[in-house]
């Protein structure tokens, strides 16, 4: 059996991944599709919380920008569960997610989310390659979505985007 462990990140790149994702959760907030679309690669892919999937910085800022101007999006909150390397260049970054509707004080728990970055570096910096969201829904386990959503009501009520 061939047991092949992946690189070590280092700890200046694992600073410049979580900073993607913040640049890009801050840019959802200010709801600027530009601003979210901006730490993407040129190809860069978004996968969304209902499955639509954007493809391309241009398309994305479009897309989003769209979004931004015809709904009333809520703002963002997450917990940085883990960035590993993949490869040389290559980096993942999973975290837990939730949204805070307008007018309220906490996360919805409905609207909680596990999403995954792919970051790659090909020698020009760090850029996202994916965003994936996917509903944290934990239907047999009914105890662990209510943990992630008392996690997520608590940097909510600390004004932390990321935490």
């Amino acid at each position: 059996m061939n047991d092949t462990r992946l690189p070590e990140l280092s700890s200046e790149d694992e600073i410049a991944v979580r900073g993607l994702y913040h640049r890009v959760l801050e840019g959802w907030n200010r709801r600027d599709g530009s601003a979210f679309a901006g730490p993407f690669a040129t190809d860069g892919e978004v996968i969304g919380f209902d499955g639509t999937g954007h493809r391309g910085r241009s398309a994305i800022a479009a897309e989003l920008g769209r979004i931004f101007v015809d709904h009333a999006t809520p703002r963002y909150v997450a917990a940085v569960r883990r960035v590993r390397a993949l490869g040389a260049g290559a980096a993942q970054l999973e975290a837990v997610a939730g949204m805070v509707p307008d007018g309220a004080r906490e996360p919805d728990p409905g609207l909680n989310a596990v999403q995954t970055v792919i970051a790659v570096n090909a020698g020009a910096g760090w850029r996202v390659a994916l965003l994936q969201s996917t509903p944290a829904r934990f239907d047999l386990r009914p105890d662990l979505g209510a943990a992630l959503t008392e996690e997520l009501r608590g940097l909510a009520e600390r004004g932390l985007v990321v935490g």
